[in-house]
């Protein structure tokens, strides 16, 4: 059988383009001793992948050149020559971008199809499910009655802090997104209070004219003018956790940072940056909270689906563009 597995050839500078990738095909690997052979179903394409695309010290080691990439995937094992995995398991792992995957045993988490749909376990389930529990509940120190502002709203994480925020008792959700259509989406679908779409105007403006009252919470996936709003818009004792900046990673030079940090010392405000990895004691917690409220339809979600290994590259590009609404999945 042949695999097709994308690799990184050169790292991009500025925005990434087809010819720093290729689509390569290989021989479906055979399982090793204490390993299984995966056929994924779904995979993960995710902004922090553009991190990985470039050589700087980061968190974590980047894409290796000549060498497949990695994320987020998820399917059913075809081959196993591991204790307690069988033919016919359904797993989630971490060797995404490629149509066959051999890992070790420790490396695959068992999911259930029948409680959910493969794809969930990517997303509303799954890491950004479980950034958006511990960005807002752990990092932000969210509590009830706070006023909570969200930039990237529409996207797999923002829409579920907002959604988190108000079953939990926010006394304003607040959502920014990129196009009329997701506004609509955040206060209709969503349960947001108010949104807007940030081409529209300046940022700070929308944010004033949405929560007169300011904000008490501000959740970053976009930072540039966005975070500085957030500042400006901060209460007293505010806290803003850092999840991603978006708006930046295709920068070529660094980006200047907020004009307005001096109000943090009159606000007594708090930023703090946070990686998903540094919680994941708080998964127990967070399948036994959330996974109840998506079954009850209580927390609602949404997926962009792109079918084809072939397409993976362009649904990443779309992420980054912002093309997608809710989780961006890669069906093969």
């Amino acid at each position: 059988m042949i695999n097709r597995e994308w690799h990184l050839l050169s790292r991009p500078v500025g925005w990434p383009k087809p010819e720093d990738f290729a689509l390569v095909e290989a021989e479906v690997p055979t399982p090793g001793e204490g390993q299984v052979l995966v056929r994924n179903a779904y995979l993960s394409v995710d902004p922090y992948m553009r991190g990985r695309m470039s050589a700087a010290k980061s968190y974590v080691a980047p894409f290796e050149l000549g060498r497949a990439m990695q994320g987020g995937a998820v399917g059913e094992v075809v081959a196993s020559n591991a204790e307690g995995f069988a033919v016919g398991d359904h797993v989630l792992h971490f060797l995404g971008w490629r149509e066959y995957a051999v890992l070790r045993a420790e490396n695959a988490v068992k999911v259930d199809p029948a409680a959910a749909p493969l794809s969930a376990y990517l997303g509303v389930l799954g890491m950004t499910g479980l950034t958006a529990y511990a960005g807002l509940l752990r990092t932000a120190a969210f509590k009830e009655g706070d006023a909570v502002f969200v930039s990237g709203a529409a996207g797999a994480v923002g829409s579920q802090v907002g959604q988190i925020a108000r079953l939990k008792g926010a006394s304003r959700v607040i959502g920014s997104a990129g196009s009329d259509e997701k506004v609509e989406l955040l206060v209709e679908e969503y349960g947001f209070d108010a949104a807007f779409n940030y081409k529209n105007g300046p940022v700070g403006e929308q944010l004033r004219a949405a929560a007169p009252d300011g904000v008490d919470v501000y959740f970053d996936n976009v930072g540039g003018d966005h975070l500085e709003a957030a500042i400006g818009s901060l209460n007293q004792g505010g806290r803003i956790a850092v999840c991603g900046m978006i708006s930046v990673y295709n920068n070529t030079e660094p980006a200047p940072g907020p004009r307005n940090l001096a109000r943090l010392i009159q606000t007594r405000g708090r930023i703090e940056g946070f990686l998903v990895g540094d919680h994941y004691d708080l998964q127990p917690q967070f399948v036994a909270e959330v996974g109840p409220w998506v079954a009850s339809g209580a927390l609602k979600y949404r997926e962009t689906v792109v079918e084809g290994i072939e397409h993976n590259l362009e649904a990443f590009l779309g992420v980054l563009r912002g093309d997608n609404t809710g989780k961006m999945i890669v069906k093969l």
